[in-house]
């Protein structure tokens, strides 16, 4: 069986989109994306620098774009019983590509996301990550430099998110406390920390009052919070709205997608870590990224091949 991975935030670059930008398949993904943005999303990438491309609005709608675009270009093939789940803001991706809503639904319904995550005041926000530390030393260095684990990979590769001044500390002293690595990622937020608590009754009420669907017969929706299938949108999306403010288990969720019977994994991106964490957790699944295919007709034979 195969299992479809949405991707979050990360750094964004001018070719996420190159692989399906010609693609008629993805036209209306990109015209949902640009009403969104105010210009395609293709001409975008292109002519904005790293700062801009690495703001939360921005950098939301993009990441959602790139992913439902490859999903696009594929959807005719995924015939069998698939597994999808999303990292962080790749659940909203998640969501539509389950046929929960549509790409313009999705897209409008992410940018509100990133909107209300950016109106809670407060002092700026970033995320960072620690790899290689046992959790208890972690924590200590949380509660001294007034951060918090904002997700949880495998192989203790911690999210970390706080003010910038006190993620650069952490991750500072985590280095000289043996971590294998420790520094800043592009996300300027600190998304799925406590800090955020302010948009999630908003969020919700957001979610509620959209349109649509139950999920789509064949595929099977794993929260991206720790893997539990979504049977009920309505039940879930208190759920998926509280993420915003609180730590995610992706860890949890990779165990989950091997225990559903997933042989064979995709990952949608932008990029390809949660490919490589997939593979890295369950090495006897096969672990794909779409960036890293030639070309739409590679990617689909892939999927084709089974």
């Amino acid at each position: 069986m195969l299992a479809l991975l949405c991707g979050g935030q990360g750094t964004l670059s001018d070719k996420i989109l190159d692989l399906v930008s010609e693609n008629p398949v993805a036209e209306p993904i990109f015209m949902a994306a640009t009403a969104c943005l105010g210009e395609d999303p293709r001409e975008f990438v292109r002519t904005r620098g790293t700062d801009e491309l690495s703001a939360n609005r921005v950098s939301q709608i993009l990441t959602v774009t790139s992913a439902l675009a490859i999903h696009a270009c594929i959807a005719d093939l995924l015939t069998g019983p698939t597994v999808v789940t999303g990292y962080s803001v790749g659940e909203m991706a998640a969501w539509s590509v389950a046929g929960i809503w549509t790409a313009d639904e999705a897209l409008r319904l992410t940018a509100i996301r990133a909107r209300l995550m950016d109106s809670v005041p407060g002092p700026d926000g970033r995320l960072g990550y620690v790899r290689g530390l046992e959790r208890p030393t972690l924590e200590t260095l949380l509660a001294k430099h007034s951060c918090e684990i904002a997700i949880r990979n495998p192989d203790l590769l911690y999210v970390v998110g706080g003010t910038e001044r006190d993620v650069i500390n952490l991750c500072h002293e985590a280095s000289t406390q043996r971590a294998a690595r420790a520094g800043l990622l592009a996300v300027k937020i600190a998304s799925h920390t406590s800090r955020l608590a302010p948009a999630c009754e908003p969020l919700q009420q957001a979610l509620a009052a959209s349109t649509f669907a139950p999920v789509a017969d064949r595929k099977i929706l794993l929260a991206g919070d720790g893997g539990e299938r979504i049977f009920s949108v309505p039940d879930a999306m208190a759920r998926l709205a509280s993420q915003v403010a609180r730590e995610i288990g992706w860890a949890a969720t990779l165990e989950a997608l091997a225990e559903q019977g997933v042989d064979r994994v995709l990952d949608l991106g932008p990029g390809h870590a949660l490919a490589e964490m997939m593979q890295g957790a369950a090495p006897s699944i096969r672990c794909y990224a779409a960036d890293g295919f030639r070309s739409v007709e590679g990617l689909r034979n892939w999927i084709a091949s089974g």
